[in-house]
């Protein structure tokens, strides 16, 4: 096994766990950092008329808003049934980008989506701030 081959082994390995290991707000923030990677990554191969890599990149957003819709409980909180309608109004635009070849449709995307990735980082570090202090500094308290 090449270097290069063994340390993007490792990276993937290192990223699994990061993944694996991420309380739900950070799964949440890594989602939503995502999102707007792959939209941004869409917009330029559009602009530069990339039509594979903006379809690639449309096609793993669609299945971030997928993966928000279906785990978003409409039950835990009122406005539940808004951002509901936000994922679901994305998936349409997102789907029209790329089914249309329509950068504006992401453009769209990116300006919707952008402030709740900005909120959702907002609640996670305040969330962190407000979490108890773990005894000794230790992960739940053991030796």
């Amino acid at each position: 096994m090449t270097y290069s081959a063994l340390r993007a082994q490792q990276l993937s390995r290192y990223n699994d766990d990061a993944v694996l290991s991420a309380p739900p707000a950070r799964l949440l923030t890594m989602l939503y950092d995502r999102l707007l990677l792959d939209l941004k990554r869409a917009q330029l191969a559009q602009e530069s008329r990339n039509w594979d890599v903006a379809r690639e990149n449309l096609l793993h957003a669609q299945a971030i808003v997928t993966e928000l819709r279906s785990t978003l409980r409409t039950d835990a909180w009122d406005g539940a049934a808004s951002l509901a309608s936000i994922y679901d109004y994305s998936m349409e635009a997102l789907i029209g980008a790329n089914i249309y070849r329509d950068v504006e449709r992401t453009k769209e995307c990116i300006e919707l989506l952008e402030p709740l990735r900005q909120g959702w980082h907002e609640a996670a570090a305040q969330l962190s701030a407000e979490a108890p202090a773990v005894p000794g500094g230790r992960a739940l308290g053991v030796a």
